[in-house]
């Protein structure tokens, strides 16, 4: 499990960190620990690494926390947030983002291994879902819609990018837009030619057409529906890997 402290205060991040690696909830789990102090630090780990639970200060200097859970919903997974803060006025709007737990300071041991095993009952439930997806083995692949479900063949899918919560599956024919993640979809599509090239989005490198320079040292791909999809640029060695490039 992949654990990110966010606060501004060195003393409390180390203290959440300490209570954390004490606790016995997980002694069966691999843990990686990480802290950062702003939001922008934060965001550099959450690109860097795919993090599964999030202790995250309210307060954080000029900053809000808020703005960084915001944020999350354009990333290709979803991490789950725990929000520790010295404020309990925000918990109504903390579980209103669809936050874990809502921990309290001074840390006690025993509120943040409560925050913990919720944490690994929900990771515990995915792994096991994942595993689920992989064994149907389907070739088809089902798009909730706000008014109804559409299927369509998993190859047909030429590109999918995540903009403000909006996960789009594009089609040759068609443009599907559903409140799904793009770590939803990534499950579902295992075949080696889909390739995610960027946080936000998923290529079948099949469709490719054109690769083009882009700025800061990117590229932009062309695919074959005319739709235009950035590489970032930790996904480019991995892209250039699979197209020879």
């Amino acid at each position: 499990m992949r654990i990110l402290v966010v606060d501004d205060e060195p003393l409390a991040r180390t203290e959440l960190s300490y209570l954390i690696k004490k606790s016995s909830v997980l002694n069966k789990q691999t843990v990686k620990l990480y802290e950062a102090e702003d939001i922008k630090e934060a965001q550099g780990t959450l690109l860097k690494y795919k993090i599964d639970l999030l202790f995250l200060d309210i307060s954080l200097n000029e900053e809000n926390g808020f703005e960084l859970a915001d944020e999350l919903k354009q990333l290709s997974y979803s991490p789950m947030i725990v929000f520790a803060t010295a404020y309990d006025n925000y918990a109504v709007k903390a579980f209103d983002v669809g936050a874990l737990d809502y921990v309290l300071k001074p840390f006690e041991q025993e509120r943040v291994d409560q925050a913990l095993q919720k944490a690994v009952k929900v990771l515990n439930s995915q792994n096991n879902n994942s595993v689920q997806v992989q064994k149907s083995g389907s070739d088809i692949l089902s798009i909730e819609l706000e008014d109804r479900n559409v299927v369509i063949k998993k190859l047909e899918v030429i590109a999918a990018t995540v903009n403000n919560g909006v996960l789009t599956i594009e089609t040759s024919k068609q443009k599907y837009e559903t409140r799904k993640t793009l770590a939803w979809l990534k499950e579902r599509l295992t075949e080696p030619c889909f390739l995610q090239v960027h946080r936000n989005a998923i290529v079948n490198i099949e469709d490719i057409k054109e690769v083009q320079p882009w700025f800061n040292h990117t590229l932009m791909l062309i695919m074959n529906n005319n739709s235009r999809v950035q590489v970032g640029r930790s996904y480019r060695k991995e892209l250039n890997q699979k197209l020879g490039l």
